[in-house]
């Protein structure tokens, strides 16, 4: 993503984009007691309200935001680190655990604009659920 600190970097390449759910932030500051924090501070590429991000993992879909949807592949999860604990306020290092978010390879070029913006599944799946927004998703145990 053009700007972004790791742009161009072989290690970040299946890592492009980050989304995160703006209800985790909300979330987390409610559950430590202090005020909202400002979503930037968190340095995810894309802050979403009203979408299930934790569910994108290993999904296709697309974001369209004024100038054609852009594909992408939603990966790994976006692991908290302890700068969060410096930049948003302590203990959420630990809160944002599970719900920070989703590292995004781009599928396709394109323009993401500031603003509102759609998000469309591509892989036939089925939508993610809004009420799950910002939640904390849990790996499941290994058999």
């Amino acid at each position: 993503m053009e700007g972004d600190r790791y742009a161009g970097r072989a290690a970040h390449r299946d890592a492009a984009v980050t989304l995160l759910a703006i209800e985790a932030l909300e979330a987390v500051a409610t559950e430590l007691g202090v005020p909202p924090f400002d979503p930037v501070a968190a340095r995810r590429t894309i802050v979403t309200r009203g979408l299930e991000v934790e569910a994108l993992r290993g999904r296709e879909f697309a974001i369209e935001a004024g100038g054609g949807p852009v594909r992408l592949g939603g990966g790994r999860p976006a692991a908290p680190c302890a700068w969060m604990d410096v930049v948003l306020a302590p203990g959420a290092h630990a809160a944002l655990r599970g719900r920070a978010g989703v590292r995004c390879a781009a599928l396709s070029s394109g323009t993401l604009r500031a603003g509102p913006a759609t998000m469309t599944v591509t892989d036939g799946l089925g939508d993610p659920d809004p009420a799950r927004a910002g939640l904390p998703h849990r790996r499941r145990a290994r058999a």
